[in-house]
């Protein structure tokens, strides 16, 4: 499955675009923000899982359940790879 379709079958669309802020940060904001970060993806993955609070204001990202750690992997990648 190709990334972006991975991230619309998993819901992630519902909140983010690849270019602009919805509820969420554009994934192109948080791949700038995470650029160059050597724990890049594990931080990633640990919020897709996990959920996030107070990264990108008050908003918090709920944890995805419906994304497995390989997927939220793929995800991560393909996020950290937009410019």
């Amino acid at each position: 499955m190709a990334d972006e379709a991975l991230a619309k079958s998993k819901n992630c669309l519902a909140c983010h675009s690849v270019d602009k802020k919805l509820v969420g940060p554009a994934y192109k904001d948080v791949a700038k923000k995470h650029a160059g970060q050597k724990d890049a993806e594990a931080t990633l993955v640990e919020h897709i899982m996990k959920g996030s609070k107070g990264v990108y204001g008050p908003v918090p990202m709920p944890p995805n359940a419906n994304v497995n750690e390989a997927e939220a992997k793929k995800l991560a990648g393909w996020i950290l790879s937009l410019k």
